[in-house]
């Protein structure tokens, strides 16, 4: 009874959405609370046009909805934000960038070469406080600490491994943090700074690294993580996913398991 139920209740749903023609968080938000399974709701997500609000704020208000992470991942790794940019343009960049590289975006390069989406996991932030398995000495304003569930990346690449960064308009490349994350039994964490690579000070309880871009084309980056930065976990944070308050907030980092 209560499948045939549910069934009602997502036929109601994909009318709904049709009719609607693009996915948001508030249809996303709709579906969780009629009851449906995350595999359901991540099925109609890879399966229906979305412009989903994955900024911090945005995040936060999911999480407060009852939005599971698996389904927030899937709004994140299928949507492309509230705003989108003129069509123009776009097509304009789309049209010099690398076969496989088609949206704002980290990318790796697989062992035929060929550019492959990496996907973006859930990170969680605490900022002026700290995280206890990161050793210790005295935080300082503009230090935040950062939560990953699972104690490994789902991507493990042999070094050196490439990665393409492809910004959005008006951001930087020294705007994304390189860091290198402690892996606990069940999670990763990391300690680093609020605003980019370009105001990271000294310290030895920050874990952002240094790293040289190359730029392949307008707003188009390659990043290799060699040998020399020795095998375990790493996460490119992008810019803006940390929020202003001393309040936790969620945000997304891509990350990537280095092997030998």
């Amino acid at each position: 009874m209560r499948k045939s139920f549910l069934a009602l209740v997502f036929m109601a749903f994909c009318s709904l959405l049709t009719a609607q023609q693009a996915l948001n968080n508030d249809a996303i938000v709709k579906m969780v609370k009629a009851g449906l399974s995350d595999d359901v709701i991540v099925t109609t997500i890879n399966a229906s046009m979305g412009a989903y609000d994955t900024t911090t704020n945005g995040l936060i208000a999911l999480k407060q909805s009852g939005v599971s992470d698996k389904v927030v991942s899937a709004m994140i790794t299928r949507g492309t934000g509230p705003a989108a940019p003129a069509a123009a343009p776009a097509a304009a960049a789309a049209s010099s960038l690398p076969p496989g590289i088609d949206d704002v975006g980290v990318y790796y390069k697989d062992k035929n070469g060929a550019w492959v989406a990496l996907l973006p996991e859930i990170v969680n932030f605490k900022t002026g406080g700290v995280l206890k398995n990161i050793a210790s000495a005295g935080m300082v304003k503009g230090d935040i600490n950062g939560h990953i569930s699972g104690k490994q990346a789902k991507m493990s690449l042999s070094s050196p491994i490439v990665l393409a960064v492809y910004a959005p308009e008006g951001t930087d490349i020294t705007e994304y943090q390189l860091l290198r994350l402690h892996s606990n039994t069940d999670s990763r964490e990391f300690r680093s700074v609020t605003g980019g690579v370009m105001h990271v000070s000294g310290g030895a309880t920050r874990d952002s690294l240094e790293y040289q871009p190359q730029k392949l084309a307008t707003r188009l980056y390659q990043i290799t993580l060699d040998a020399n930065l020795g095998r375990g976990e790493y996460g490119l944070l992008p810019p803006g996913a940390v929020g202003s308050s001393n309040m936790g907030s969620s945000g997304k980092i891509y990350t990537v398991s280095l092997v030998e």
